[in-house]
């Protein structure tokens, strides 16, 4: 019975501490609280009460509504000149790569029409043809000359005549060759010259097989090769048909007899 009261009396004492610990801590805070508050109050005053009316005054800009527009308005000016000028820097600059890339393409169209018309002018310059080198038809002794503007004798026509080609001696029945590569444009029996053979060559240039006794190695629109058979000697010539068995041999220029030994090599 004793301890339980002992023990009742301790626990009271206990609550009693807590209850005193408590309270004394609350009128701690409870007293900071109102300390700092007063504190604070009169540090406000304090600045407050520092600054004077004229100081004040200074620290407010003494500017009318009038003047602050006028700011106002002439920042707006300078920044809209300042957009305008950016702009137009802009233009300028589109405008001048417009104008380079004009140019540029300018220049290389010209420079395209230039090497066109070079092509087409190079390609229009006729080609340059070389002249034909001209061998003997047969082989032998040339046994009347080349005679245009000069006479010689006949011993056929028992007169003096010019003559146009040369006439090379050679036996019956030898092959006589192409002088040159051509077209075959003409094989007849002519009345003077007897069975002749035409052929025509580059540059305007023709040669005269005449005298022959046959032509069945090519036909009329044959293309030959220099040195290609053609035909073979004969004697059917009235104009020469006194003479030994020979070619009658002639070379044509732009239509016009030339004397053979100049061009045959």
């Amino acid at each position: 019975m004793r301890r339980r009261r002992r023990e009742k009396r301790e626990n009271n004492n206990f609550k009693y501490l807590m209850y005193l610990s408590g309270g004394i801590v609350l009128v701690i805070l409870i007293t900071f609280a109102i300390t700092f508050i007063v504190y604070n109050n009169k540090l406000k005053e304090y600045s407050y009460s520092s600054l004077s009316t004229e100081k004040i005054a200074d620290l407010v800009p003494n500017e009318t509504e009038e003047e602050v527009n006028q700011e106002l308005e002439e920042a707006s000016s300078d920044i809209g000149k300042s957009i305008e000028e950016a702009i137009n820097s802009i233009e300028e600059e589109e405008t001048k790569v417009e104008e380079e890339n004009t140019a540029k393409a300018e220049e290389k169209t010209n420079t395209n029409s230039q090497e066109e018309n070079k092509a087409v002018a190079t390609n229009t310059e006729p080609e340059k043809v070389k002249e034909p080198e001209f061998t003997m038809p047969v082989e032998g002794e040339i046994m009347r000359n080349y005679a245009k503007d000069s006479l010689i004798y006949s011993e056929t026509l028992e007169e003096w005549i010019i003559h146009l080609g040369i006439d090379i001696k050679a036996a019956r029945t030898t092959v006589v060759k192409a002088a040159e590569a051509g077209t075959v444009t003409s094989i007849k029996n002519d009345p003077r010259y007897g069975l002749t053979i035409t052929i025509e060559h580059v540059n305007g240039f023709k040669t005269v097989y005449s005298n022959l006794l046959t032509t069945e190695f090519v036909e009329e629109g044959e293309k030959v090769e220099k040195g290609q058979s053609i035909g073979t000697v004969g004697n059917s010539a009235a104009f020469e048909i006194v003479d030994e068995p020979h070619l009658h041999f002639e070379i044509i220029k732009d239509d016009e007899n030339v004397d053979p030994n100049i061009y045959i090599k």
